[in-house]
């Protein structure tokens, strides 16, 4: 099948939507700059974002700042892991743990 550069322009919008996005001025300027340099358009850097994350089924790049939660669990974790010792005595205490857990 052959396709004119009309058709395909035709058949590309159809398939197409627009994604609206709110940025810091200069952040765009810096990111459009950077990314001319490697011939890229902002555009095309937000199609290959949102393409890794349908492909990889995740974010192309690790969250490094972690919440407060989660910096609670990881402390907890380092001080069993220090001191050699499980947070539940029994398989049943851990049991009711997650069971109580499972009800907040």
């Amino acid at each position: 099948m052959n396709l004119n550069l009309s058709q395909l322009e035709f058949i590309m919008a159809a398939s197409t939507t627009m994604v609206h996005v709110r940025v810091d001025e200069n952040i765009k300027a810096q990111a459009t700059e950077t990314l001319n340099s490697m011939g890229l358009t902002v555009s095309d850097a937000i199609r290959v974002f949102l393409t890794r994350i349908v492909a990889d089924k995740a974010l192309p790049f690790a969250l490094k700042a972690p919440n407060d939660a989660s910096l609670e669990a990881i402390a907890e974790a380092d001080q069993l892991i220090k001191s050699r010792r499980a947070r539940f005595a029994t398989a049943d205490e851990l049991m009711n743990g997650l069971e109580k857990a499972s009800h907040k």
